[in-house]
């Protein structure tokens, strides 16, 4: 298959999700983690899944690629990567795609990394698993990955082990490996987080480089939107479960539509002068267990009223979509195909 990476404009997008929905059997009852998930990604598009701890993101990214333990399952919805629909697909078909037209990388990169394996092992074997070629072909594909991530002296590292490598400089190695089959798609959960300043800055710029060179869409999972700032084309909030807003990055950012939006940006400590109280969303996030009827950000909301008793959903705004009764700014909200103010 021609994997070459179209434009990012070219209009079949390289993951397409509709109505994904994931249940987990519990003491407390069956909990909605993921709750009619859905939006899509073009190839060389990089794309922010944000929201608090617990909303559900990192669920999301591993119901994408079927990575669920029992008791969670998907119940409901589609996920297509260029059309192939994996939502219901076998074991054996979802190896195939996953470190091969699928790459996760962790926020820990020793969820990647074997800490017994030298590193040229490691990668190897994630070549020769999905393209049977001969080993120095291989070889020589892996020291290419590494130089491709900044790591210099590449033949001498790939005999190094993990635990001879810096925490960022294993982020490296994980990103490498992951770009090693040419996916059409990364999916990110937080590689960054616990990195220093400096060094995340400089994976972030690799990553955006790289999307650009390869044509792979990219989802991006965090809490931090300085990093959604500065690197993602559009972005995707979450709250218990459900995605609440969708849009350009630029427009999300200065003209948020979702109440819960706003106030996240709101707290963001670069919003406030030197010295200033930050602000806070009152409440606290709603347990899974115990969602309201409604609007599950509806009690710690300003805006809300008796409508918000109500499960709104997603509806179409000028650059992207809000699952809002009362948005931010009503005069944008488009009914049946037009604006009405």
């Amino acid at each position: 298959m021609d994997r070459s990476a179209p434009s990012p404009n070219d209009g079949a997008p390289v993951l397409d999700v509709r109505g994904l929905t994931t249940e987990i059997a519990s003491r407390q009852g069956v909990l909605r983690p993921v709750d009619d998930v859905g939006f899509s990604l073009h190839a060389g598009e990089v794309m922010g899944l944000v929201g608090e701890s617990g909303c559900g993101k990192s669920m999301t990214a591993y119901s994408l690629i079927g990575l669920l333990d029992p008791p969670a399952r998907i119940v409901a919805g589609s996920v297509r990567l260029r059309g192939q629909e994996l939502v219901g697909a076998d074991e054996e078909t979802l190896r195939q795609v996953r470190g091969n037209r699928v790459a996760m990388i962790f926020q820990d990169p020793m969820m990647t990394l074997n800490p017994v394996l030298r590193i040229d092992t490691q990668m190897i074997e994630a070549i020769l698993a999905h393209r049977p070629m001969p080993h120095e072909q291989a070889r020589t594909l892996c020291r290419q990955a590494l130089e491709r991530v900044g790591i210099a002296s590449a033949e001498q590292r790939l005999r190094s082990y993990p635990h001879q490598f810096s925490g960022g400089m294993r982020q490296r190695v994980a990103i490498a490996i992951a770009l090693l089959n040419q996916p059409d798609l990364i999916i990110c959960d937080e590689p960054t987080t616990a990195l220093d300043v400096t060094i995340q800055s400089q994976i972030l710029h690799e990553m955006q480089g790289l999307c650009e060179e390869t044509g792979t869409a990219l989802l991006w999972i965090t809490h931090d939107l300085s990093v959604v700032a500065g690197l993602a084309d559009r972005m995707c909030v979450m709250y218990a479960g459900r995605v609440v807003e969708l849009g350009t990055t630029s427009r999300v950012l200065t003209r948020p539509r979702h109440p819960y939006t706003r106030a996240l940006l709101a707290s963001a400590p670069a919003r406030h002068a030197r010295g200033q109280v930050l602000s806070q969303i009152g409440g606290q996030p709603p347990s899974l267990a115990r969602l309201p009827p409604g609007c599950a950000f509806a009690p710690r909301c300003e805006r809300a009223g008796a409508d918000c008793a109500q499960l709104p959903v997603l509806r179409r705004v000028v650059e992207g979509e809000v699952r809002c009764h009362r948005p931010v700014g009503e005069d944008a909200v488009v009914r049946g195909g037009a604006e009405h103010p």
